[in-house]
Order: C-alpha cells, then sequence, then structure tokens
C-alpha cells in the first residue's frame, strides 16, 4: 500500500487543507494511505456535499483499518439510512451497540431508521432508552417528537419537541415542527409564534415563511399572509406552491388583477393545472371578463373534465352574458356530476326561470328544496315560479314557507301579493302589503310597477298611505 505525506504549508487555511486532501485522495483513489483523521474528514466532506455513495466508501476503508471503531459503524449506518438501505443501516447499527452499548447517537440513529421502516413502535422505544442514558438528550425528544407526529399522536408530540425546544432553545428544527403540530391542532396563534421562532434562528427558511403564510391566511390576515409568501419567493423564487397562496390572499382582499398574475407564475412554473385555471377563470368573472373567465374555465376542464365547479362556472358566465341556452347545457352537466349540490341546482333553476323554461325551473327547484329545505331565497324564488305557472295555491304555501322562517320578510309579503290576488283574497292582499311597506318602506317605490291595478284604485291608496 503506498503511503502519501500530506505536508502542508501552515499558512494554508483548513479549507484550503481539506480542499489539498479531497484533491490527494481522488486522485491516489483507494490503495492509497491516509490515517483516521483524514477518512474522517473525506467521509464528511462528501457526506455534506451530497455524494453519499462515495461517503461510504470511505468509511468502509476506515473500518478495514478500524474494524472495531463504534463510531465508524454509527456512521455507516446514518450513510446507509440516507441512501434508503434501512435494512443494512440496522445491522450496522447493531454492531456500533455491540462495540459501545450506551452510546445515545447510536441509538437515537437507529430510533431514526426504525421510524423509516415504519416500526415506529420500536422507533420510539428506542428513544426511551437513549433518554434512560441520557435524560437531556434533545435530540432523542425532537425524533421521538417526529415519530409521534408521523403516526398522527400530535399533542403527544408537542410534549416531546417543547421539552427539546426547553433543553436546546437553538435547536435548527424543534421549531418548525412545533409550528406545523400546532398549525394541525388549530392552534394558529401558537403556529405563528413557532414559525417566527423558526425563522429568528433560520431567516432563510422559505417553508417556514411560506406555513406562516398558511396559517395566517387561515386567520383571514390577509395582508400579512402576503408579506409572508413574498418573503418566501424572495428566497425561493421559483416556489410555485408560494405563489398559488399568495393569488388566494390576493383574491381574498379583492386585488384580483394580481392574483391573476401569482396564479399565472404557477402556470409557468409548472404547466397546466386544473385548480389554477379555474381560479383565474373565478377572478376573471368577478372582474365580469366573463370571454377571459369562460376560457380558463374551459382550460381547467380539458385538464379535469369531472371538475363540477367548472362546469357551474362556465354556466354562470353564459348566464351572465344572457346566453340561457347555452348556461343551462353547463349547468345540467354540472348537476349530473354533483347531484347533491344545492348551489348548481340553484343556479341551473335560475337560469331556467330566466330563459322561460318554467316548467323545467319548477323541477329543479323542487330537487334545490329537498336539499336545502332551510333556504329562505329559494322558497321565494320557487313561489315566484309558481305564479307564473298559475299555480297559485302552491306559490302561496311556498311564501308561507319563507314566512315561517323568517316572519319579518318583507319580500315574502310582497310577493304573495300576486297569488292572493289571484285566489281572490284581496284583504288577505292588503293586509300583506301594509306588513311589507311597515318592514320595508322601499317596497311602496315597487308597488306602482308591480301591482299597477291595485295602484289605480284610490281607495286602496288611501288604506296603504299613499294619498293624504
Amino acid at each position: 500500500m503506498s503511503m502519501f505525506e500530506f505536508g502542508f504549508d501552515e499558512e494554508f487555511t483548513d479549507e484550503g487543507r481539506l480542499n489539498d486532501l479531497i484533491a490527494a485522495y481522488e486522485e491516489r483513489g483507494e490503495s492509497a494511505y491516509f490515517d483516521s483523521d483524514a477518512l474522517e474528514d473525506i467521509a464528511t466532506h462528501y457526506f455534506e456535499q451530497g455524494r453519499l455513495d462515495q461517503a461510504l466508501t470511505v468509511i468502509d476503508q476506515l473500518l478495514t483499518a478500524q474494524p472495531f471503531s463504534s463510531d465508524a459503524w454509527m456512521r455507516r449506518g446514518v450513510l446507509l439510512n440516507n441512501l434508503g438501505r434501512h435494512e443494512e443501516a440496522l445491522i450496522a447499527y447493531e454492531k456500533a451497540l455491540e462495540l459501545n452499548p450506551a452510546d445515545t447517537e447510536t441509538i437515537v440513529n437507529r430510533g431514526v431508521t426504525l421510524d423509516s421502516l415504519g416500526r415506529s413502535g420500536e422507533a420510539l422505544e428506542a428513544y426511551e432508552t437513549a433518554l434512560q442514558f441520557d435524560p437531556l438528550n434533545d435530540e432523542a425528544y425532537f425524533n421521538r417528537g417526529v415519530t409521534l407526529e408521523r403516526t398522527e399522536h400530535l399533542a403527544e408530540a408537542v410534549v416531546a419537541f417543547e421539552i427539546c425546544a426547553d433543553r436546546n432553545p437553538d435547536h435548527p428544527e424543534v421549531w418548525y415542527e412545533l409550528g406545523f403540530c400546532y398549525d394541525r391542532l388549530g392552534e394558529n396563534q401558537r403556529s405563528i409564534e413557532c414559525y417566527d421562532r423558526h425563522i429568528d434562528i433560520d431567516p432563510y427558511s422559505h417553508d417556514a415563511w411560506y406555513n406562516r403564510g398558511i396559517v395566517l391566511n387561515r386567520l383571514d390576515r390577509y395582508e400579512q399572509a402576503i408579506d409572508a409568501y413574498d418573503m418566501a419567493l424572495a428566497i425561493q423564487e421559483e416556489f410555485a406552491s408560494a405563489y398559488y397562496n399568495r393569488g388566494n390572499a390576493q383574491a381574498n382582499l379583492g386585488q384580483l388583477r394580481e392574483a391573476v398574475e401569482s396564479y399565472k407564475k404557477v402556470l409557468e412554473l409548472e404547466g397546466g393545472d386544473a385548480a389554477t385555471y379555474y381560479n383565474i377563470a373565478l377572478a376573471c368573472e368577478e372582474l365580469k371578463e366573463h370571454e377571459a373567465a369562460i376560457r380558463y374555465f374551459k382550460l381547467a376542464l380539458a385538464e379535469e373534465e369531472l371538475y363540477a365547479e367548472a362546469w357551474y362556472g362556465l354556466g354562470c358566465c353564459y348566464d351572465a352574458l344572457e346566453r340561457f341556452k347555452e348556461a343551462m347545457t353547463f349547468f345540467v352537466r354540472a348537476v349530473e356530476i354533483s347531484p347533491d349540490s344545492a348551489e348548481f341546482w340553484y343556479a341551473k333553476a335560475d337560469c331556467e326561470y330566466n330563459a322561460g323554461v318554467i316548467d323545467d325551473a319548477l323541477v329543479s327547484y323542487s330537487i334545490l328544496l329537498r336539499l336545502d329545505r332551510g333556504n329562505r331565497e329559494a322558497w321565494l324564488d320557487y313561489g315566484e315560479t309558481l305564479c307564473e305557472a298559475g299555480r297559485f295555491d302552491d306559490a302561496l304555501a311556498s311564501y308561507q314557507r319563507v314566512l315561517a322562517l323568517k316572519p319579518d320578510c318583507a319580500n315574502a309579503h310582497f310577493q304573495q301579493v300576486k297569488a292572493l290576488l289571484a285566489l281572490g283574497q284581496t284583504d288577505e292582499a292588503t293586509r300583506s302589503l301594509q306588513v311589507a311597506f311597515r318592514l320595508d318602506p322601499s317596497k311602496k317605490d315597487a308597488f306602482r310597477q308591480t301591482y299597477p291595478d291595485l295602484y289605480r284604485d284610490g281607495r286602496l291608496r288611501r288604506r296603504l298611505g299613499f294619498d293624504h
């Protein structure tokens, strides 16, 4: 075996020494002699560079020279775990523990590997063993928290993470995990505080800024959420999820054009996506840019044909353009996909009424009201449609359903007058008008146009307080 002497000049920096060491190793290869400290430095360099296979080769060289080094066996286990070779990693950890049974670092790393294999119970036992040897071991508490978090024992995970944070407030990951757990537990303010602590330690953590934005958005603190997403994007420019959620926050603030630009960045980064196309369409629809909205709803449907909300959105756009026949075909498609959506049936019924297809509208209203029996506005519109169909008794019953739900509904008192008059109940019609005017004086302005025959009756006008 060849010998290689390292005669570094004293003025070389540590980085320079390491670079020369790596260069020498890569030039001479595995046949050259390097002492154990050099091999550890080389392996650590490869590990930090993500060159795990090469790091493993170096550690195996070290073990050839020092087969009874528990630390080297532990390092081999860490490398194998990171390479996804978990069973081999366990063998390496067992070898390390045969040599040093009380080494808490090895015990904790063994727990991490067991957790990776889905053997969470054994992983928790490993962390418990480590804590018996070292009750202050923050990594044992941290990884215990990670395992509990993965297995959805979030409250217990929080306890473990809190102990870890108490033992080591500068731990590089514990505040992030605490923020995530509190988020999942619905403790939003605590979640934000923990993400803030993590950001104090690692201000360039784009994930922490992003998650902070998610929680703020949930609290309706949209401007602060946008600031958090902007920070995430300043750190990681190609962060599609941050653009998407920033768009959502901007839309919630009514910043629709800005939201569209955020969503378009998602498309630029990730290509066609049904949800993003749909959100752009919603923003365009709210901006009354219906042709643009139609285009994006259709793009959403090209990505996901059974996207019921996109069919519904198309229907709404065509309805707004008074292209009722086309709108009806899209509403039909929406209710075919989601037959239990009262919202879709309502839109279909309203469109059919506007198109003059009264019988179809009545069918849609009846289905809607089976799905949502407490919908006052739907009962009100159903009554109006029944009047159009000449079914005045049924219309009156519909208005009575509204008044049972809301006795002071001026619209119901006002609209049922038509049914009462058709049924010859003039006195009831008059009383209903009086109640409507008392509840909503503005109904007097609509009276002349809605009920012209009644308005021409001078005696009735006086009773209603029009003529003095």
